[in-house]
């Protein structure tokens, strides 16, 4: 999945070469409504080399045939980019197949005993159990036990990760191999409905739907194709003015090359292509219209750790307060993180065990152990009569000042010299009495401020969410280059700050990867949900990265934007080349009834044939020297929107301007030879 492969291989161009004869099938044209009439055309002049006269004034016959054999061209090279973008997709689904295949399932049954069944025949709800060196048979969630799984058939990334129940990290993908210790987990979806099952129907493209702004370019070209009929149907009614008539294959020319069928051919490229560059970045979007999103995002959230922050804030020093003992606060420090299996937890017993201290757990056995609750911002341990606690600074204050305590004078201060050091500071108590401050540090992962500034210069509003207080979050908000953030965030402060940014008719984009984070990730435009999440989160959000890396979010707003950009280039260009085309096709219909016509043939074309038949071959001939562009995307880089508009139009528009001038001149040219 992660290799990238080239651009167009001899396996695929060979499967799009037939690809493209299929697909003139008129059933599957139809749905291309410009490549249609096209091929109607194509009928239409057949029909005249085979029925003579039937159609109205003839031409001479190797016209005929030279038309036909255009237009026919005309479509198959419009095929042929429709197909090399499927092939790419096809060539990725096939060795996702490979991965997908039948594994033998341990299945417990209702009674507890183990039994050997296929992985096609587990349902969701089935419970399984996978030792070391076996596939796991399908999509589940570890209930129980903890294990290393190797996903690189999957995400292509050789390191395996860790696996454990409970958490945001318990998701596991059908595939996947185990390569330490046992897990037991529960299935989460039927045969045929699994996370590998929905990657496979993604980039084969064969239920590709068209998104709301390829739909709507869709209805434009269909409009002016509408339009250019009329006006061709009704030509002859003008030209008989002027006592003279106009063969049928010339005005089906006129029509093939004043109808946008440049745009036409590619349109459908350019969205499998768009699909294509995501998937190969190792991102599942569960539809086109969700990339498509991502180009027109404005505003962009994202959690602290682990995605702005490299996410391991470790205990680096134990402050006293209120005059108590720097023995005291480490020694309760650690009572409160004995059952605390966070990173943060164990980095106060490692930084305690640096400092020289030595504990014996056994004696707290038996206590009530009190989980940290996004709620309660707290943990800790009751023992022996005695409430040990931890948690941030405003939290375990409030706990004490509600167990008649007092709050030290220097917590405040000790608190806010920590914040602004950019570190998270955890107060430390026992019973009614605060006894200091664990210093944890984070640390802002290189380059967030560059590619922050990226996303400005786009237009996006970047926002960081954080469960750390204002300071810290001020703090790293500057270093980090963010527009604004939200300071102990809780689940329903995610979602409310998407609503209200959607309210002033903004995008919002979003990543998370735990159940908390599945109420945003559904309000949000583009939900990216981590791939090493949870199954809540993933069936929230419509995008899901196999790397679990949240920064990925940048890229994939990147896509998006070169998805639009992409199709609106070549659009600009499509349609500034029918403009030169007119200078063509025009003059040389009427100059031989209205000699002043001639006045408009600034190319000096040879004929009224061959300025004909060179527009028309040029038509053709553009559509597969586009494909590269279709296929690889408009570089793209971040601009403002006026910046970006003003660009392709000076150089797709004038570029769309002056290229058929000159390939239409030199094809002219051509053509002398055998004319």
């Amino acid at each position: 999945m992660a290799e990238q492969k080239s651009l167009i291989n001899r396996t695929i161009v060979k499967q799009a070469v037939k690809d493209a004869f299929v697909k003139l099938d008129p059933r599957v044209m139809f749905y291309n409504p410009v490549m249609f009439v096209v091929e109607i055309g194509l009928f239409a002049t057949v029909l005249l080399m085979l029925v003579p006269g039937s159609l109205g004034e003839m031409v001479d016959t190797w016209f005929n045939i030279s038309v036909a054999i255009i237009l026919l061209l005309t479509i198959l090279f419009a095929n042929f980019a429709e197909a090399v973008a499927e092939g790419r997709g096809k060539a990725q689904s096939d060795a996702l197949k490979q991965t997908k295949q039948d594994i033998m399932a341990n299945r417990i049954k209702e009674n507890g005993d183990i039994e050997q069944v296929s992985s096609t025949s587990l349902q969701k709800g089935n419970i399984v159990i996978v030792s070391q060196g076996e596939m796991i048979p399908g999509d589940g969630e570890v209930i129980e036990g903890l294990a290393s799984v190797d996903e690189s058939a999957i995400t292509g990334e050789s390191a395996p990760v860790i696996k454990e129940s409970g958490g945001d990290f318990s998701s596991v993908t059908g595939g996947t191999r185990v390569v330490s210790d046992k897990i037991k987990l529960t299935i989460t979806s039927n045969p045929g409905q699994s996370f590998l099952d929905q990657m496979i129907s993604l980039v084969e493209g064969a239920q590709r739907q068209k998104t709301p702004n390829e739909i709507a370019l869709t209805t434009v070209l269909t409009s002016l194709t509408l339009i250019f009929l009329i006006v061709i149907m009704t030509l002859p009614m003008f030209t008989s003015l002027f006592d003279f008539a106009i063969g049928i294959p010339i005005l089906i020319a006129l029509l093939v090359c004043l109808i946008p069928t440049t745009i036409g051919g590619l349109l459908s490229a350019i969205g499998i292509a768009g699909m294509d560059r995501v998937t190969r970045f190792n991102v599942l979007a569960m539809s086109g219209k969700a990339v498509e999103a991502a180009g027109d995002i404005n505003t962009m959230a994202l959690d602290k750790t682990g995605t702005i922050t490299y996410g391991n804030r470790l205990a680096a020093e134990f402050v006293p307060a209120g005059g108590a003992d720097q023995k005291e606060l480490t020694e309760i420090a650690i009572v409160t993180s004995l059952y605390d299996e966070t990173p943060e937890g164990r980095s106060v017993l490692d930084l305690a065990k640096e400092q020289g201290y030595t504990w014996e757990g056994s004696q707290y056995e038996g206590a009530d152990i009190i989980s940290f609750s996004a709620e309660e911002r707290m943990s800790g341990v009751d023992h022996s009569g005695f409430r040990y606690r931890k948690g941030s600074v405003d939290a375990i204050s409030a706990y004490v000042e509600k167990c008649d305590g007092v709050v030290p004078n220097d917590l405040k201060e000790k608190n806010e010299n920590i914040a602004r050091e950019g570190g998270t500071p955890l107060a430390v108590s026992i019973d009614n009495k605060i006894l200091g401050i664990i210093h944890l540090k984070d640390t802002v992962k290189p380059g967030m401020k560059e590619r922050f500034d990226e996303m400005r210069k786009m237009g996006i509003k970047t926002i960081m969410c954080t469960g750390d207080n204002p300071l810290t979050a001020d703090s790293i908000a500057k270093e980090a280059g963010v527009d604004d953030y939200i300071a102990e965030a809780k689940p329903e402060d995610k979602i409310n700050e998407a609503k209200k940014e959607q309210e002033q008719g903004k995008l919002v984009a979003m990543t998370g990867d735990g159940t908390n984070d599945a109420p945003a990730l559904a309000q949000a435009d583009v939900g990216l949900a981590m791939n090493s999440g949870t199954i809540a989160a993933k069936e929230a959000g419509n995008m899901v990265d196999l790397d679990s890396n949240p920064t990925k979010l940048i890229e994939v707003i990147s896509i998006g934007k070169q998805l639009l950009i992409t199709r609106g280039a070549l659009t600009t260009f499509s349609i500034a080349n029918d403009v030169a085309k007119y200078f063509a096709i025009i003059p040389a219909m009427f100059m031989v009834a209205i000699p002043e016509m001639d006045a408009l043939n600034i190319m000096r074309l040879d004929s009224p044939v061959s300025a004909i038949l060179s527009a028309l071959i040029y038509n053709a001939i553009v559509i597969p020297l586009l494909i590269p562009i279709a296929m690889k995307g408009v570089k793209y880089k971040p601009f403002s929107a006026n910046t970006l508009l003003r660009k392709n139009l000076f150089v797709y528009g004038m570029g769309g301007l002056i290229t058929p001038f000159i390939g239409i001149k030199v094809i002219d040219l051509i053509l002398q030879l055998f004319i």
